[in-house]
Parts: structure tokens; C-alpha cells; sequence
């Protein structure tokens, strides 16, 4: 498909960069359904379609896909782009057919037939678009294949994955600098969501582009609302999170062990939220029948470790979940920009506690890999504490760390926004806890967790206190000015400020290089205030209002909400069919603006966003035909479509002591 339909490839070359934009555009209308490009787009795709090289760092939900697929649809040839998703390729080749796009894949769930089939429409020109994993392109067989074929571009999605820092790194990416240089006239575009500059520049090096143009699009998204709530119960507050914003919705809840996985998959099982576990410990049948039911079903919870997510397509994943801290905000961003793809409310909701820090501490110090490994993976994690420490705007942390001008007045879309947190001078709160920390080494030679320290702070003359004579230290029960949780909230404070080191196995506390500062009253150590109230209840109230705000001015008018109904279930029923997930079909977004403009014939459904020829031909009479039983009407017309109708596109601050003797 190197035409659109008006002029040819070759004449858009002929007559200059303005007819190659007009042939995109005239693409993007016919196949997709939309009248305009977003953001970067555009200029992307003047630039791959003119024959260029291109790195493109774009946010989750923010068009990537279009990137690739249009110039592959403009230009002469095939489309091949390397995707590391082999369990999700059927999928895509499916939205891709949909549209009326020649798509396949080549990849080892096929039969011999099936991939003989797929190499026959490649080498015979009738594929637009062909998948392949980066795995296949180590096979000699492959390359010839490729070798006999016209490739228009390569897109190599997911191109993050080539980073050996980073979190999603796949070996065989490092091999797809071959790309270039046994196809050098054909344009390549590495595509990812999320990387920092190092990271970016690392793409470039490792796939051998250094002539290739780069596109950073905003990582802002506007329509996630981030929250951090203190860790409490975590299962129980992710249990009111979900009752009281988002029952009956999709979405993913990430936890750090399998164990985790398992047991709060479980547990929102028997509280009544349907939920699934995926992690890389179960079978590969369980974990596609998982991944196929969350693709294919409205409302399903997956609970997941990591292993699950990229390049999943759904769109109205309506919120992300953290239970446990992610390792570095590119993590946290990749993961959050799961929820909301339709670019309708979502959000991203994370419960975070002491356990978090001492725990992912130790990690780092206890891992793999050398000196320079752990000083890195420290980087990320102190970038991801200073995210959930802040006082400011979330958005405006995350945005300035991926190098982006944050808002200047704050984003009123995330927690610190919609209820700014208090914050109190806690130099002399920093000074007890390291004054008890000292104590214990100094004159006993012992090292002890937090939970020790609180105890001895609070004077609770505990089993361990006693045994070890803790009551008769200086700084026994000097901290009754605070509550426990108050004093959990300074000790993870002060590791995140880096005022305090996790050691060894079991988590000890011991001082820092920067400590000394803070004993000897050289630095003051702002902190924020710990809610009183429980930490559920304080989302739930805080946030809940705010939320239903949003979601009403974002739901549509009750007299539409029955359209809306029996659209989604027709389109249920035409998923199930087809075998198809329902966003296949049309997104919810599409169906919101069908509902609202109400069209009464075929041409008019025509120019809905995201109703192109294909599906107009294919559901355009069976949309109005539910549209017309509520309103009683007889089916409509056959009017024909107009040829170039569009497509699927904590307590106060206390007061400081007279100097005594545990200073």
C-alpha cells in the first residue's frame, strides 16, 4: 500500500517535502480516521517518509505507533519492525487488519505453513507491515529472507531495550546495528516511551545511528493524576482505593515478588475485585490465557511484577498501582503510562513506606554487579525517593528529571498539587534518631533496624530493649513527643536524604559521610508532615473528591449514557465474534463521540475521529443500527461513504531541647 489513493510515492518525492506531508495526512485520515497529527508527529513522519534516520522518545499513549506505520504505508515496500513483544504481535496485526493494513508477523508461536504463508506475501509485495522479534534477526534465514523483499523502513520499538542500565534490557537488541549496515538506504526509527538523556544517547551509539534525527515529545500526561499514599496496610488501602474510584475498571497493580504477586491477586479475588497474577514463575500458558483475558475483558485487575505491560495496547486502562517501590522513575513512568491511553482520566496510585527504602537499599548493596552498577542503581532509586519526598508538583519532579520545563504554578493533577503537604523543621527529630544510632555502636558495638530504634525512642521496654539493657541508654524514650509512625517517617526521610545507610542482611541502620552535619547543628533537615489519619481513609477522602470532580466533567450527559451502554455491548458482541479484544473495534473515546454527535447516516459517522474506510464499511451500518433502536427509527440507509471519509485513527514541629546528654 504505497499509494493513498491521490498521488504515488514516487510523485510526493517528485514534487517536494509539501506533497510527501498532504500523502501522510490524506493516510492518516483514510486509514486511521483522524484529521490531524498530535504533537511531534507530523515532523517525524516528513522526516522517516524523506528517507531519514530518526530517534524518537515519546510518551506512552502519545502516537509512537503512527510513527512507523504511516511512512510504511507511503513508502514503497514493507514496513519491518522489530518488537521484543512476541506474545503480543498477534494483537497488533489484528488492530493493524482492522484498519485494512496488510500486517503480519514472523515468530516462533507460528506453524511451518503459517511462516512460509507470511514470507510469500512479503516477498510478494502484499504486506505493509511485517513484525518480527529482534531474536530472529540473529538467523541467517531471516536476513536472506529480508535481503530478497523491499523494505520501506525499520522500526525498532521498544528501543530502550538496547540500554544495559536500563530496566527492560534485551541482549539481542545490541545485534540491530546490522540494520544499517546491510541496509543502509533504507530510513530506520528506534522508538521508545521513556529515557533519560544518558540513555538516549546510549540508543543511538548502540543501534549505529549517528546521523539519525532526534524527536522528543513532552513526557507530560496531563490526564494521570500521580498519588502517593504512606504504606500502611497496602492491601486493604489498594482494596478502598479501587472500591471507592474505580470499581468495575481495568487496570494493573505492580508488586515486587511473585510471592506478592500471588497473595494480592488472592486477596482482591475474595474481596470481590476481579483480579489475575502474571509473573515470569508461572507457566507460559497461564501467562498468556492472563494477558488475553485482560486484553480481551473490560474490568479485569492484573497483578504483576515487572515482566508484564510493554506494548500492551490497551487503552482504557484506568489506573496503574504500586504496592512496592519501583527501583528508578523510568521504571515508574514506563509503568504508569500504561493507564490512560485514550487520554481520558486515569491514575497512577502507589503506597510507599520505610520497608520500600530499607529494602531496595539492601538490594542495590547486596546485588550483582560491580562498583560502578551499584552507584548507578543508587542514582536511580535517590531520584525515585526524591519523587515520592517531595513537597512540590509530581509532575513537575518527574517532568524536570527526564529534562523538561515542569509547569511554573504546579499541575493541579497530582496529590501535592490538590493537597499540598506540610512540611516542619525535623533537625532535632534527625538528631535523636542519630544519637540512638550512635549510641548503640559506640558504646555497645551493636547495629539494629528501625523498628529498634522507634522502640528505644518511644521508651517501650520490649522484649529486645530489655535484653539487651536498651532502657538504660541516654536516649531512652527521649522521642514521646512523636508516634510510631511519626518516627518511621523521619527514619525514611533520612535515607532518602541520605542522613542514614542500610548495612548488611537484616537491614541495620548506621550513619552516612553527611550525618555528622546534622549532629553537630551545621544543616537543618526539612521533612514532611506524616498524615494522622490512616493512610486509606486520607487518600480516599482527599483524593475521592477531587476524582469524582474530574470523572464528571469527563463522563458524558445522563441522557447519552444509554447510547453509550448498548454501543459498548454491541461492540462486546462483535469482539467475541472475532476474537478480537474490544478496542479493536473502536475505543471508548470513538464511542463517546459517536454518542454525542449522533450521526444519522453513514457519511456523517465518517467523521468521527477514529472511523476510517475500513471500519466504516466493515461496522458503520450496524453502529447506526443501534443508534436507531433507541430512538425507535426504522435501520438506516445504505448511503454510501464519501470516498475519503477517515478511519481509525505528621505532628507539629517540635521544640528544640536545651543541649543534653544524648547530643
Amino acid at each position: 500500500m504505497s499509494t493513498t489513493g491521490g498521488i504515488s510515492y514516487m510523485q510526493a518525492v517528485t514534487e517536494g517535502p509539501d506533497a510527501a506531508a498532504s500523502e501522510a495526512l490524506a493516510t492518516l485520515h483514510r486509514v486511521f480516521g483522524y484529521e490531524a497529527f498530535r504533537g511531534e508527529q507530523e515532523e517525524v513522519i516528513e522526516h522517516v517518509v524523506a528517507g531519514g534516520d530518526a530517534v524518537v522518545l515519546m510518551p506512552t499513549g502519545g502516537g509512537k505507533s503512527l510513527c512507523y506505520q504511516i511512512p510504511s504505508l507511503v513508502r514503497p515496500g514493507t514496513g519491518v519492525v522489530v518488537s521484543p513483544l512476541i506474545a503480543l504481535m498477534q494483537d497488533q496485526v489484528d488492530a493493524l487488519r482492522a484498519l485494512g493494513v496488510r500486517a503480519g508477523f514472523i515468530n516462533s508461536t507460528q506453524d511451518f505453513d503459517e511462516r512460509r504463508m507470511v514470507e510469500a506475501e512479503f516477498l510478494a509485495g502484499e504486506l505493509d507491515l511485517l513484525y518480527l522479534a529482534p531474536e530472529r534477526l540473529r538467523v541467517e534465514a531471516t536476513l536472506d529472507l529480508l535481503s530478497r523483499g523491499k523494505i520501506s523502513v525499520f522500526a525498532i520499538d521498544e528501543a530502550h531495550c538496547v540500554s544495559q542500565w536500563g530496566h527492560d534490557f534485551r541482549p539481542d537488541y545490541l545485534a540491530l546495528s546490522l540494520l544499517g549496515e546491510r541496509w543502509p538506504d533504507v530510513p530506520r526509527i528506534a522508538l521508545t516511551a521513556t529515557a533519560t538523556h544518558a540513555t538516549h544517547q546510549e540508543i543511538t551509539q548502540r543501534l549505529g545511528m549517528p546521523d539519525a534525527r532526534h524527536f522528543v515529545a513532552s513526557f507530560d500526561r496531563p490526564n494521570i493524576q500521580y498519588r502517593i499514599v504512606p504504606k500502611a496496610d497496602p492491601r486493604k488501602q489498594l482494596l478502598a482505593f479501587l472500591r471507592e474510584e474505580h470499581q468495575g475498571d481495568a487496570g494493573i497493580v505492580y508488586c515486587l515478588s511473585r510471592n506478592s504477586v500471588e497473595r494480592t491477586a488472592e486477596f482482591l479475588s475474595a474481596n470481590g475485585i476481579e483480579a489475575v497474577p502474571y509473573h515470569a514463575g508461572l507457566d507460559a500458558g497461564t501467562r498468556a490465557a492472563h494477558q488475553s483475558r485482560f486484553l480481551r475483558e473490560e474490568g479485569l485487575v492484573v497483578v504483576a511484577t515487572i515482566a508484564f505491560g510493554m506494548g500492551i495496547d490497551k487503552p482504557d486502562v484506568r489506573f496503574v498501582a504500586h504496592l512496592d517501590l519501583p527501583k528508578s522513575v523510568e521504571g515508574y513512568y514506563q509503568e504508569t503510562g500504561r493507564a490512560g491511553r485514550d487520554g481520558l482520566p486515569s491514575t497512577a496510585w502507589m503506597a510507599y513506606g520505610l520497608n520500600d527504602v530499607i529494602q531496595q537499599r539492601k538490594l542495590i548493596q547486596s546485588g550483582e554487579g560491580d562498583e560502578a552498577f551499584r552507584r548507578r542503581a543508587s542514582a536511580h532509586l535517590d531520584a525515585m525517593l526524591a519523587l515520592c519526598e517531595t513537597a512540590r508538583c509530581r509532575r513537575g519532579q518527574l517532568l524536570a528529571y527526564f529534562g523538561q520545563e515542569p509547569p511554573a504554578e504546579g499541575c493541579g493533577n497530582c496529590d501535592t498539587c490538590l493537597t499540598p503537604p506540610e512540611t516542619w523543621d525535623g533537625t532535632v527529630a534527625a538528631q535523636k534518631v542519630l544519637s540512638t544510632v550512635v549510641r548503640l555502636q559506640r558504646e555497645r558495638g551493636q547495629k539494629f533496624g528501625a523498628v529498634q530504634i522507634v522502640d528505644i525512642l518511644l521508651g517501650k521496654r520490649t522484649g529486645k530493649v530489655i535484653q539487651f539493657d536498651h532502657d538504660q541508654l541516654s536516649v531512652f524514650g527521649i522521642g514521646q513527643d512523636l508516634t510510631d509512625g511519626e518516627w518511621r517517617g523521619v527514619i525514611r526521610q533520612l535515607l532518602a536524604q541520605e542522613l542514614l545507610a542500610v548495612e548488611g542482611e537484616y537491614g541495620t541502620l548506621v550513619l552516612t559521610e553527611a550525618s555528622g552535619t546534622v549532629l553537630r547543628r551545621e544543616r537543618e533537615v526539612p521533612l514532611r508532615k506524616e498524615p494522622k489519619k490512616p493512610a486509606a481513609a486520607r487518600a480516599g477522602s482527599s483524593g475521592r473528591g477531587e476524582r469524582k470532580a474530574r470523572t464528571t466533567a469527563a463522563e458524558l450527559p445522563a441522557e447519552l449514557l444509554p447510547a453509550f451502554e448498548a454501543l459498548r455491548a454491541w461492540r462486546a458482541e462483535q469482539a467475541r465474534e472475532q476474537g478480537v479484544p474490544a478496542y479493536v473495534i473502536f475505543h471508548d473515546a470513538t464511542l463517546r463521540e459517536i454518542v454525542t454527535l449522533r450521526p444519522g447516516s453513514v457519511r456523517e459517522l465518517g467523521t468521527v475521529g477514529g472511523v476510517g474506510e475500513k471500519k466504516l464499511a466493515t461496522y458503520g451500518e450496524g453502529v447506526l443500527e443501534v443508534l436507531n433502536s433507541l430512538d425507535g427509527s426504522a435501520p438506516a440507509g445504505t448511503s454510501a461513504p464519501a470516498g475519503d471519509a477517515g478511519e481509525d485513527h505528621w505532628a507539629g514541629p517540635v521544640e528544640e531541647p536545651e543541649p543534653e546528654d544524648w547530643m
